[in-house]
């Protein structure tokens, strides 16, 4: 009778101590470490994967993630000059390493999770209003980069005591009032109007050089094309007169002088009018014109002649015999 009432008492406790002992089984997930307490106080930490600890005396008090994790934040702050900015941003933190003292750091620094983003808001609010409150509006949008490094060299001391690292801080969007807007666009719409207005002014000056240099060239190769034909003319001129030279020379031996100078007369008179730019010639073409022509030519040839007192009379210079 006594054996038959001690088997379901055994068998209760056995189930018993194997309940109690399935409470001492804890599994951590991948990415975490959890940390444990005795009575209140810390005793370790567990790693991830499968761990024991000590029933209904050791706890685990924490799950903690060594992950990366992220922040949206929105905020307001004033420049020197007394402008608002509106800032769009996203910080990304992690633990800072997985040593023990630091877990125990991030584990019981602050009293919540809440308490902790309140305190990395606030901070990063804090260090962006500083910085900004030192320079004027109009530079805030091409110092994003230096705003994100003033930010992490001040937040990275701090976070370290906390147990936490800065990984970045990424500002996606930096606004203004609408008024302050509609004046920067103004100013950038007419600094867009004098860049333009300079590079036109540019083109036009670079058009008109590039246009007197092609008349400059154009002039002087109209020039040294006169010159060559002007030169030419001279030298057709000049073999011109050497052939006629030659020719009275040879002519005055068997050919009346009178005729040959009425020659000469009228070749200038038809070399005249074939080169002639712009004159105006009159002459006597009728036939007792023609008798006063011959008549002073006769005339200039006589006196060419010796009189018969043997004196030469006025003599009228006579074209250069070719040699």
């Amino acid at each position: 009778m006594g054996q038959t009432v001690l088997m379901p008492a055994i068998g209760v406790l056995v189930v018993v101590l194997l309940a109690i002992l399935l409470t001492g089984v804890k599994t951590i997930p991948q990415g975490n470490v959890g940390v444990t307490t005795v009575f209140g106080k810390y005793r370790r930490v567990l790693r991830p994967g499968l761990s024991f600890v000590i029933p209904l005396i050791e706890k685990v008090t924490k799950r903690i993630s060594i992950q990366n994790r992220s922040l949206d934040l929105q905020f307001q702050a004033i420049t020197q000059d007394q402008a608002n900015v509106y800032f769009k941003a996203m910080l990304l933190y992690s633990v800072l390493n997985e040593d023990e003292a630091t877990i125990n750091n991030v584990a019981f620094k602050f009293l919540s999770e809440n308490d902790l983003m309140v305190a990395l808001v606030r901070t990063v609010e804090g260090s962006v209003r500083g910085f900004v409150a030192t320079r004027p509006q109009t530079q805030i949008l091409a110092l994003r980069g230096e705003i994100v490094a003033e930010v992490k060299h001040q937040l990275d001391a701090q976070l370290e005591t906390w147990g936490y690292h800065l990984q970045d801080l990424q500002l996606n969007d930096i606004t203004f009032d609408t008024a302050i807007t509609e004046s920067m666009a103004r100013v950038v719409a007419s600094s867009n109007l004098r860049a333009a207005a300079t590079n036109e002014g540019e083109a036009e000056m670079i058009r008109r050089t590039k246009a007197a240099e092609a008349e400059g060239a154009a002039i002087r190769i109209s020039a040294e094309a006169e010159r060559q034909a002007s030169q030419l003319r001279g030298e057709g001129v000049a073999l011109f007169r050497r052939e006629v030279s030659r020719g009275l020379a040879e002519a005055e031996a068997t050919a009346d002088p009178v005729l040959v100078q009425l020659s000469i007369w009228t070749e200038t008179l038809r070399h005249l009018a074939e080169y002639g730019r712009g004159n105006v010639m009159f002459f006597d073409g009728s036939v007792n014109g023609m008798q006063d022509s011959m008549r002073q030519l006769a005339a200039l040839h006589q006196l060419d002649r010796p009189d018969v007192s043997g004196a030469a009379g006025p003599t009228l210079p006579r074209p250069a015999q070719p040699r």
